[in-house]
């Protein structure tokens, strides 16, 4: 059985101006409670915590299935999305085909010239594939996302543990941010989706005929920046379509880099 119920796009919201928490909550005993959840429960308890303080992130892939989830139990739910400046033609045109779709505002991202410029004059547009990603998605990733979050109390991503056996399958339903978090503002991580499948997932949007990026109609499955991104050959892993030329435990760009500091 899919973990979400056949409901129709247009159905009435339920959430449309929800109130943030107002007493603190025992997280484990959240987390507890949730893990068996479904994707809709698990961003409704998110948004009757934090209201209008939770953010969605949106990458421009397939977890368009996590902005329409949010969106119907709260129409004015607030998503932002990352340009690095390398995206692929049909990913911008995918990202204003959401905003369009659900009427919503979506904060678009971007790097910190003052970091990037000096990056691109000194290396080239295409060090990582000598350096490694680490360095350019620390500037046109990492950067940018930490200053959205400096601000913001809790963030809900589309993360599955289906996605990256070496570094996602232990992905928790509610976590404190490992790599965003300070001793003095802890930072909240939904991560709904984390028990769905890939199958689960294009269950939901070909059943609710959601629009998607046209890059998976080429074989294209886990899309990010157009140089370090790959379509598949069938059987292959869908990350073996991201940094190819890099050790599989290291295909996180640090966008979740507790994955990767929870083993180190």
């Amino acid at each position: 059985m899919l973990p979400f119920p056949a409901t129709e796009r247009n159905s009435a919201a339920q959430h449309q101006d929800p109130s943030p928490m107002s007493q603190p909550f025992d997280l484990p005993a959240l987390a507890s409670s949730l893990a068996d959840k479904s994707p809709q429960d698990i961003l409704k308890a998110a948004f009757e915590h934090f209201g209008d303080e939770l953010w969605i992130s949106f990458s421009g892939a397939e977890d368009v299935v996590l902005v329409d989830m949010a969106w119907k139990l709260n129409r004015n739910v607030k998503v932002f999305s990352l340009d690095t400046g390398r995206l692929h033609p049909e990913t911008y045109r995918f990202i204003d085909q959401v905003r369009e779709h659900y009427g919503i505002a979506i904060d678009v991202l971007s790097p910190d010239p003052r970091l990037l410029e000096p990056l691109v004059k000194e290396k080239g547009l295409f060090s990582f594939y000598r350096d490694g990603h680490g360095e350019c998605c620390g500037i046109r990733k990492i950067e940018p996302l930490k200053r959205k979050l400096a601000g913001v109390r809790a963030w809900a991503t589309g993360q599955r543990r289906d996605q990256s056996p070496g570094t996602r399958s232990q992905v928790a339903v509610l976590e404190i941010d490992g790599a965003f978090s300070t001793p003095e503002k802890p930072l909240y991580k939904f991560n709904p989706l984390s028990s769905m499948t890939s199958e689960e997932v294009w269950g939901y949007i070909r059943m609710l005929e959601l629009p998607y990026n046209s890059l998976h109609e080429r074989g294209y499955i886990s899309i990010g920046c157009e140089p370090c991104t790959r379509p598949v050959l069938p059987n292959q892993h869908e990350r073996e379509g991201r940094w190819w030329w890099e050790e599989a435990t290291h295909k996180e760009c640090g966008l979740h880099a507790g994955n990767l500091i929870s083993k180190a």
